[in-house]
């Protein structure tokens, strides 16, 4: 079979000596500026590519050399070149071969932009002219002395912060407002647009062209990126670190600059912008481009620090190899030969990568589907579980068929093909169904004591748990506004009957009596609603109960506030009830009659036996028991708007009955846990169902 002919316009370039000692060289394509690394045995075919024919080459290196080829070997290599586009489109059939290679890779319009939303590319500038003419000033900035005042001035501003951190901290929660946000994009632009000059100077630097710098989209989020590619003509792999490295150190500058700028400028616009660009510039370089699990500068400097070029890759075609292993004991080649610690390094680095990204972007959705456009976030999170999870899982299978007969041999095979199903069984398998949640027990009527407004204790006229009779007075309460105004009262009116006994004896009193009589019974009516009023801070006993006070220390002579609670009067054989509230997926779970069990926060423990008696129906708008919102303890998020708690998610009342109720715990009330037995439910259906409930909640199914 003739063998496709290379182009010619293709360079070859001496390339740096592999991780195992053996040299390398390095195939450029001029026309699109990539890059290919090739080793010893691929370089052999190339140089006899004119022979055009595989058993040709791989006889002749075999015999001119001290390398073993099969035919298989070269027609390898030629594919490779045919996946790569680096053989003429003119030579017979490889037009056509080239053509169905890339439309299977493009595919439908839609396939594409399903391929290419997670990240694409837009150039906008040829920067090489420029770099080159101000190169000499950009090589100052990498000089010793500049490196030793960066040095200088990092202690100096990251002691500063240490020492004023409180003011730093608080300087970084005033600036979360529009013009804060503001701001910080201008901040982000002008620290990325540095970081890709500092690529781009570092490259130049060693004798690299820089063709573009652009615009790159990750999942739809702009990101600038500089043209490097180049940076594979250098042999020394820690020229191409330091490339790698600079958009990195260039943004520590910054941020070392810009932290003593903040520390050093009086307070005022200019100490705000320093501040945005410094926090800006750490952020930027810690949290992001350090990361190795994306393809940023983090990557490839993992990659050259390793020099294991195309590191995602090769982990990748590594970890899938070594699933295979695990699951079935194929005993297949591994892709790559390493030392087990580096196998199982790159194994983990592999793994780690997906498990990152698919966080990554799902985190991204949920962002989109919260916080903007809910259809956008439903649709971006089913097609990174489509691209993520169903398509490699999909390949994955695909392979598996091809390798079926090798596969059914196999022992271990047999013992994963159990496991599956056993686990697939417990996912589709109904498994108890268990709720716990946050509860408060407390009896059904009960009757608080509080005082109506800000009053002194007179009189506690029972102790904590005594049995009290209906109509006993239980507290005193003495309110000096109160008794003054009923004291001011009495004395008018006493004046005022005065005036009117006397009234006969005097003609210019008589010609006034209806007045005076008037203003008598104005006297005694506010008189009485005092005297009422005055009641209220002695209330009484509306049933037979037991008496429990809520603050023991509070007694005679002390103060409380309005609506301070004093003490709880239970009644008498009440029914003592468990509360708790739940969102809608739960809570359709749980039907009447269903038994509970409740544990109390104390130290007893103790567990009472429940049975639900009642599922309210309507979400509840204000939750009524604070002591259940996460912020003291409970399991319901809530937010507070004007001094109430609105829960975050629709949640529902679930009341249950106490079957039994221990004398020693019949007091006012009880916070713990409790567990619900609901209906059986496999684990997948519970899922598919929240599934459906979203989607029929944003489509309208």
């Amino acid at each position: 079979m003739p063998l496709p002919p290379l182009r010619e316009e293709l360079d070859l370039l001496p390339g740096p000596s592999l991780a195992d000692g053996q040299p390398s060289w390095t195939l450029h394509d001029p026309v699109r500026n990539l890059f290919f690394r090739i080793d010893w045995p691929t370089l052999e075919i190339l140089q006899r590519w004119d022979m055009d024919s595989p058993d040709q080459i791989a006889a002749d290196v075999s015999s001119q050399t001290t390398l073993e080829l099969m035919a298989h070997d070269v027609l390898q290599v030629a594919q490779f070149l045919q996946m790569h586009q680096l053989v003429k489109s003119s030579a017979v059939g490889t037009a056509r071969k080239m053509a169905e290679q890339w439309s299977n890779i493009q595919g439908s319009p839609i396939k594409w932009l399903l391929h290419h939303y997670l990240f694409f590319r837009i150039p906008l500038v040829r920067p090489d002219a420029w770099l080159t003419q101000w190169l000499p000033l950009a090589r100052w900035f990498v000089s010793k002395t500049f490196l030793v005042l960066s040095l200088l001035a990092a202690a100096a501003g990251l002691s500063q912060v240490v020492r004023r951190w409180d003011v730093f901290s608080a300087s970084l929660v005033d600036t979360f407002n529009l013009a804060g946000l503001l701001s910080y994009g201008v901040a982000i632009f002008v620290v990325k647009l540095l970081h890709e000059l500092g690529h781009a100077f570092s490259a130049k630097s060693y004798g690299c062209r820089v063709p573009t710098m652009g615009v790159a989209f990750l999942v739809m989020w702009p990101v600038a990126y500089t043209d490097t590619n180049e940076t594979w003509r250098l042999t020394n792999r820690f020229h191409r670190l330091r490339v790698a490295s600079a958009g990195i150190a260039t943004e520590l500058v910054i941020a070392v600059w810009a932290t003593l700028a903040w520390a050093l400028l009086p307070a005022g616009s200019l100490q705000s912008a320093a501040f945005v660009l410094a926090t800006t510039s750490w952020v930027a370089t810690l949290a992001i481009n350090a990361s190795p699990f994306m393809r940023f500068d983090g990557y490839f400097i993992l990659m050259d620090a390793l020099d294991m070029p195309n590191l995602h890759g090769r982990s990748f075609a590594l970890a899938r190899w070594q699933l295979r292993e695990w699951l079935f004991g194929l005993g297949r080649t591994p892709p790559e030969y390493f030392s087990r610690t580096k196998a199982m390094a790159l194994v983990a680095f592999a793994w780690a990568t997906w498990i990152y990204r698919l966080v990554l972007f799902l985190g991204i959705a949920v962002l989109v589907y919260h916080f903007f456009i809910k259809l956008v976030g439903i649709f971006l999170f089913l097609v990174e579980i489509v691209w993520f999870v169903a398509k490699p899982l999909a390949s994955e299978i695909a392979v598996w068929r091809e390798m079926w007969p090798q596969i059914r041999r196999q022992a271990r095979s047999r013992k994963t093909v159990m496991c599956v199903v056993g686990l697939c069984a417990l996912l589709v398998l109904p498994w108890p169904g268990r709720i716990s949640a946050s509860a408060v027990l407390r009896p059904q009527e009960s009757w608080p004591v509080f005082a109506p407004a800000g009053a002194r204790i007179d009189g506690i006229f029972f102790k904590d748990g005594d049995l009290v009779p209906a109509g006993r007075t239980l507290v005193d309460l003495y309110v000096p506004d109160l008794i003054g105004r009923e004291k001011t009262l009495q004395a008018r009116l006493d004046q005022q009957r005065w005036q009117a006994a006397t009234s006969a004896f005097d003609d210019e009193m008589r010609k006034r009596w209806k007045v005076a009589e008037q203003n008598l019974h104005t006297t005694e009516a506010e008189l009485e609603g005092v005297q009422a009023e005055r009641h209220q801070f002695k209330p009484l006993a509306p049933f037979d109960g037991q008496f429990f006070q809520v603050d023991p220390d509070l007694g005679v002579g002390q103060w409380v506030g309005k609506k301070e609670p004093l003490a709880v009067l239970v009644k008498q054989g009440t029914v003592w009830r468990v509360e708790t509230w739940l969102d809608e997926d739960d809570v359709g779970r749980v039907q009447e009659g269903h038994s509970a069990r409740f544990m109390t926060d104390s130290a007893s423990g103790k567990v009472l036996n429940l049975t639900v008696s009642a599922i309210d129906r309507d979400a509840t708008r204000v939750l009524p028991r604070r002591e259940l919102a996460s912020s003291l303890g409970g399991h319901i998020l809530t937010r507070e708007k004007n001094g109430q708690l609105l829960p975050e998610r629709a949640v529902y009342r679930v009341s249950m009955q106490v079957q039994e109720m221990p004398a020693d715990m019949q007091q006012i009330s009880w916070r713990g846990q409790v567990v619900i037995h609901s209906q059986w439910q496999s684990p997948i259906s519970r899922y598919v169902r929240q599934l459906i409930a979203v989607l029929v909640r944003e489509f309208g199914f």
